[in-house]
C-alpha cells in the first residue's frame, strides 16, 4: 500500500481512504474516489488533502489498489 502522505502516490480517480476533519478524534476512514488533490506541497506528515467525488473533503490515510483496469 503506498503512502498518502506523498503527493506523487495520489492522482485523479484513485480509489482512497481518508479521514474528515470531523473524524479526525476517532481515525474513522472514509472511502471514495479522488476528484482534486488540494495539498500544493511534495508531502504532509498528516497526509495529502483531497476532494472526493462526492465533495468530502479529508486527509489520505489509505491507497486502495485493485486488479481490474
Amino acid at each position: 500500500m503506498s503512502s498518502g502522505n506523498t503527493r506523487g502516490n495520489i492522482k485523479i480517480g484513485l480509489n482512497v481512504g481518508i479521514v474528515l476533519k470531523q473524524d479526525q478524534a476517532t481515525g474513522k476512514i472514509t472511502r471514495g474516489v479522488v476528484k482534486r488533490i488540494l495539498t500544493n506541497s511534495s508531502s504532509h506528515p498528516h497526509g495529502i488533502k483531497v476532494q472526493l467525488g462526492d465533495g468530502r473533503v479529508g486527509r489520505v490515510k489509505e491507497i486502495y489498489t485493485t486488479g481490474v483496469r
